[in-house]
């Protein structure tokens, strides 16, 4: 039997043969509860969502900074009271320089961590979640700086990042005008959950002390328009995309070198950003009732 902190829709959607768990993580005493008779723990958790949602004011960005630290600090320390031998920690993209971001092209390797100045308080609390792990010497651990995974269980309304937003806007075109915030030139590199998780698996045997820290990401690297475009296309509608250069876009470039994840993992992410955005729109039309009587799109996933 394995332990979850999981959405209860998705628990009952999936009937996973798991001991659900639902608990505060920012509380210590339900932190222990959750890991407690762990040998190994996946920490996941955290407070995310789309720029608006954790960059959009400087409330958000404190509560970003603070809830993902409280979370952290607890997780941790219940690992190490009840004797955790091995946490892989989910990182992130914004650990690094946010003015190299800002910067057209710009790739990342695990050492442009410096100088220091990560994107606002999620980056912050990432950062120093990192460093926390590279304290704990009697557990081994494994850091994924990830880089904008997406797929099934995503989440997909206010808070809900580009893939997401951009498939539901097309589900639901017209009734909602399909809106990309900047003029689409901003490059995203984007990872299909399953290969995430497969990395994330292969980083638990890798696990060490000090931290083993990797890029997950992938090989391609795409714009914001050339995304608008390919889900437009899948929907099967007559779109007309809108850009709005009045709203945020976030940074400009996230592109990761994934050569160090490749060969210690002996790994690599398989999945077309074609068939992976087409398993998502499915999931997302089919499983939560966006719009049933949307005319669906006219085509097959390829296995």
């Amino acid at each position: 039997m394995r332990r979850q902190c999981i959405k209860r829709e998705e628990q009952e959607h999936r009937g996973l043969p798991v001991e659900v768990v639902y608990a505060d993580l920012r509380l210590y005493d339900q932190a222990l509860k959750a890991v407690d008779g762990a040998d190994v723990v996946y920490h996941l958790a955290a407070r995310v969502g789309s720029i608006d949602f954790l960059h959009g004011s400087s409330k958000a960005e404190l509560e970003a900074l603070q809830s993902n630290l409280a979370i952290d600090v607890n997780v941790f320390r219940a690992c190490r009271e009840v004797g955790v031998k091995k946490i892989v920690y989910a990182s992130s993209v914004s650990v690094y320089p946010i003015d190299r971001q800002q910067r057209p092209g710009a790739m990342f390797r695990e050492e442009d961590i410096y100088p220091i100045s990560p994107e606002g308080g999620y980056g912050w609390a990432k950062l120093v979640g990192e460093i926390q792990l590279g304290m704990m010497e009697e557990c081994k651990s494994a850091a994924a700086r990830i880089f904008n995974a997406y797929g099934e269980y995503c989440e997909y309304e206010s808070t809900a990042q580009v893939v997401p937003a951009l498939i539901r806007k097309a589900i639901r075109y017209s009734r909602e005008e399909f809106v990309v915030w900047g003029d689409g030139s901003q490059t995203r590199n984007l990872i299909y959950i399953q290969d995430c998780i497969d990395a994330l698996l292969k980083m638990e045997e890798k696990a060490s002390y000090p931290p083993l820290i990797l890029n997950i990401g992938n090989e391609k690297t795409t714009t914001v328009r050339e995304l608008a475009e390919t889900i437009v296309k899948m929907s099967g509608k007559k779109i007309e995309i809108r850009y709005d250069n009045s709203m945020p876009v976030g940074p400009l470039s996230r592109i990761p070198s994934i050569e160090r994840a490749m060969e210690k993992l002996e790994w690599k992410p398989y999945t077309s950003l074609e068939d992976g955005l087409k398993l998502t729109y499915k999931w997302i039309e089919s499983n939560h009732l966006i719009d049933r009587h949307a005319e669906r799109p006219k085509w097959e996933v390829q296995s």
